[in-house]
């Protein structure tokens, strides 16, 4: 009895869920509000990972127009036009 207490008194000060005679966890409890917070939580989650993806994407056909050597040649080109005439 004494060890029960003892282990029960343990659980709760190192913040270990309590449990009920058939392991189901009596404390901490969730409540339908927190239930609520994490299913929202977990759909905003879902929409930022979407948006990383297309700026990924996105950024990665900025790298390829920049990369590519038409690019290069473009900007050597006005740079050519820019120079001053004699």
């Amino acid at each position: 009895m004494i060890g029960w207490v003892i282990t029960t008194w343990l659980r709760v000060k190192h913040g270990y869920p309590l449990e009920s005679s058939w392991g189901k966890a009596i404390y901490p409890r969730t409540s339908s509000e927190e239930l609520e917070r994490i299913k929202l939580l977990s759909q905003e989650n879902a929409q930022l990972r979407a948006e990383i993806g297309s700026i990924k994407d996105r950024l990665g056909n900025v790298e390829r127009i920049v990369t590519d050597s038409g690019y290069g040649l473009t900007s050597q080109i006005e740079a050519l036009r820019q120079l001053p005439r004699n």
